[in-house]
């Protein structure tokens, strides 16, 4: 995220559903799995793009416009059946400015399922 520059978001936080059952996905520890659209531009580049990044829990207060922090942010190359792409994860995505959620609501375990 360093060598990003703002991060707005831009979809506010939703469940991440499995296509095939309509279900809430789950991590390791049975937290629910929520998704937020993060956009981010490279610094000193116009290019901007959407990510939209995994967290364990419902990231609180998140709107759409709002400038965030992305803790811990991984990411995932992938390939499934001749598809293929990029999976983003972190430990939280909060407005920029709030403090740590402590451990429990909104506080993403590594891993998972997302």
């Amino acid at each position: 995220m360093a060598r990003l520059g703002a991060a707005l978001c831009v979809v506010p936080p939703e469940p991440r559903l499995n296509p095939e059952t309509g279900e809430a996905r789950k991590d390791r520890e049975g937290n629910p799995v929520w998704v937020v659209g993060v956009a981010v531009r490279q610094l000193e580049k116009r290019r901007a793009d959407v990510l939209e990044i995994a967290v364990s829990g419902e990231p609180p207060g998140l709107t759409e416009g709002a400038r965030v922090v992305v803790v811990d942010l991984v990411a995932t190359v992938w390939e499934i059946d001749g598809r293929h792409g990029v999976s983003y994860r972190a430990s939280a995505v909060r407005t920029q400015g709030a403090a740590p959620v402590s451990a429990g609501r909104g506080k993403a375990a590594s891993g998972g399922d997302a």
